[in-house]
């Protein structure tokens, strides 16, 4: 059944890259959704680090653009074309393109998922792209022979929204995670969900502690979300034929480098990552949210909420992340 009259939303937009200031909370008019569309009314927002680098201008889109990768909610109504969801569906995301940051959207429907009823609607808007980002990472992302319970990994961010999640996973895989962070308390925290060593980098040389954890021989993979800060001595963290999965830019975009620099390091492999290169399908995202929702489902993984902001103190969330603030997950309420 279709609506009469517009409705309208509530939507976060910027008209040019720029801080957390260029955050507008503006009222736009939302229709119909298309062939392969559907119309969702949000109970709860997710906020990532990827809605920095689109604001900033670290990723370039065209303005005005609205922001927010990931949500959770009620599908309204849907298109011609949408058989895995009918309004009144429960239901939770992460999707291109941009613009979750709002009360009421038409989407795309290839990457929304139905949201099981064991999961609540704040824990759906702060798992999506975390969580799938956590699955394709430890599931999809390998190193040389796969991983198998004992190997030890390199994990930055560890206390992060997606960190924690990592953690647990990883514990849940019986893999050995030797987590990062920037403080006591964080490292402390990434140990609670898991973690099997930590490692503050504020206080101690993460290489040197990574080798002495490993009894010399490094590990068989490294996830960096940090990027320009931690990319070059991540190398050294890794055995031969190591992985070094970058999939993020906290701290800046990584420099140029020369592949060379790989061959005497112990020949190993580099990727860069992103979670939309995975979800190019219907198939993929549901296979990939079916495992994740296993594992929240389970007890496995737990999703921690640290931090909640109202949709229209975006810019005051948008500086608590970029600030290194927050700990877990953060989402905006509606």
């Amino acid at each position: 059944m279709t609506s009469t009259t517009p409705i309208t939303s509530k939507a976060v937009i910027i008209n040019q890259h720029g801080g957390p200031e260029e955050l507008k909370l503006v009222d736009v008019t939302v229709g119909e959704p298309g062939p392969g569309e559907i119309r969702i009314r949000h109970k709860a927002v997710g906020l990532n680090f990827i809605d920095v680098y689109q604001r900033s201008g670290l990723y370039q889109l065209p303005m005005p653009l609205h922001l927010g990768m990931e949500a959770s909610g009620i599908v309204e109504a849907v298109g011609s074309g949408v058989t895995h969801l009918k309004a009144g569906d429960r239901a939770a995301y992460a999707s291109q393109p941009p613009g979750s940051y709002c009360e009421v959207r038409v989407m795309p429907a290839k990457c929304v998922c139905k949201l099981p009823d064991a999961i609540s609607f704040e824990t759906g808007a702060a798992m999506m792209l975390k969580g799938l980002t956590v699955q394709y990472l430890l599931r999809r992302t390998q190193p040389q022979g796969g991983l198998q319970s004992g190997d030890f990994i390199l994990f930055h961010a560890a206390a992060g929204g997606v960190g924690l999640i990592a953690c647990q996973w990883a514990k849940a895989m019986g893999l050995q995670l030797i987590g990062t962070a920037g403080s006591d308390e964080k490292c402390a925290l990434a140990r609670e969900h898991g973690a099997a060593f930590v490692i503050n980098y504020a206080k101690e040389d993460f290489v040197a502690r990574v080798k002495e954890i490993t009894g010399g021989k490094g590990v068989k993979a490294v996830y960096d979300s940090v990027g320009k800060d931690t990319f070059d001595r991540s190398l050294d963290c890794l055995r031969p034929f190591g992985l070094m999965a970058s999939f993020g830019n906290a701290s800046g975009p990584v420099a140029p480098f020369s592949p060379g620099i790989l061959g005497p390091k112990g020949s190993l492999y580099v990727t860069r990552q992103t979670l939309f290169s995975h979800i190019t399908t219907r198939e993929t995202t549901q296979e990939m949210a079916d495992e994740l929702f296993a594992m929240v489902t389970s007890g496995k993984v737990k999703i921690r909420i640290d931090q909640r902001f109202a949709l229209a103190d975006v810019a005051e969330a948008h500086r608590s992340l970029e600030a290194r603030k927050t700990t877990g997950c953060t989402i905006l309420t509606l």
